[in-house]
């Protein structure tokens, strides 16, 4: 076993935990499981493969991520982050296995490439492969950005490399299930998007770069694409990922995947920004009203709800 400890949050997992779980037991049995109060048998099931669970009241993913880095139990001298329905290729486990006692203590960080699944099928093309996320990180060295949408890990020292295998994400719920998620994301999306533009929270991010690294280059083309006209930017987006990035080639899967993800979702943003510029104007003050009066949040801090 490698000296890591892995950080999952969970939420009625159990479709997903036991695969998640088994996966990385090939690396390390050190797994650490925030569980948000699950009312089916995701904690059972995963206690029953050797992990360690506590349960804490959801607020935001960066909450709860950071609570889990407080109060891992394990004193490792790495720390990696998985999503429940993820799991790590053998591959992947292998190349660990192997390298990971041998990294120069200037690398605090390591990049991963995630293949994603969709229907069963390996969405390669359309930009969505590969795909780099920082996923290991020395411990001590780093912490979740407390952003609304698209949280990263930022590093407080040291440099980054990168590791060659996948970490596969592979959601096994059917699509009602699917359309549901991204329409709660979709307000999530709409305050990050809004947020480039009013700075309700002024939080420190990654800082944005074209040519740095993975989240550097997605926060500065997400800033880019903020300054796009509403509707305009799902068209031109679907296009560039569906003919440009040759997602066609992904078949009738992937254009389920690249039309729905690409363009509905981005249209479903756009819509929702239109309807709170409809009900409460272009001023920053009456926009953050409007976001605790009609959704219960508070746009200066994304770790707190209100009552309404």
């Amino acid at each position: 076993m490698i000296d890591l400890s892995v950080i999952i949050l969970t939420h009625n997992e159990s479709k997903h935990i036991g695969r998640c779980i088994k996966s990385l037991l090939a690396v390390t049995d050190k797994i650490f499981i925030v569980d948000s109060f699950s009312t089916d048998d995701t904690v059972v099931l995963a206690r029953s493969l050797g992990a360690t669970v506590i349960q804490n009241p959801w607020v935001s993913y960066s909450f709860q991520f950071n609570f889990g880095i407080r109060n891992n139990p394990f004193n490792t001298r790495w720390l990696m982050r998985m999503d429940a329905d993820e799991y790590i290729s053998a591959e992947l486990a292998d190349e660990l296995n192997n390298t990971i006692n041998s990294i120069p203590e200037d690398v605090s960080g390591l990049y991963v490439k995630r293949r994603v699944m969709f229907m069963d099928k390996w969405i390669r093309r359309g930009g969505y492969y590969p795909i780099w996320l920082l996923r290991i990180w020395r411990n001590g060295h780093g912490t979740c950005e407390e952003l609304w949408m698209d949280e990263h890990i930022k590093l407080s020292s040291g440099s980054t490399a990168q590791l060659q295998n996948d970490i596969v994400d592979h959601n096994l719920n059917n699509l009602t299930w699917w359309t549901q998620k991204h329409n709660n994301y979709a307000i999530r999306e709409v305050i990050d998007l809004l947020n480039i533009k009013y700075n309700f929270d002024n939080k420190e991010t990654v800082t944005p770069g074209f040519w740095g690294s993975q989240e550097q280059r997605t926060r500065f083309l997400k800033i880019k694409y903020a300054g796009l006209p509403l509707f305009t930017r799902p068209f031109i987006y679907f296009v560039y990922r569906y003919l440009i990035k040759a997602g066609f080639l992904d078949g009738v899967k992937g254009l389920i995947w690249h039309f729905l993800q690409g363009f509905w979702y981005r249209f479903l943003v756009d819509a929702k920004i239109y309807e709170v510029y409809y009900k409460a104007g272009k001023d920053k003050q009456q926009i953050i009203s409007h976001f605790r009066t009609e959704y219960g949040k508070d746009l200066k801090n994304p770790n707190q709800s209100v009552r309404v």
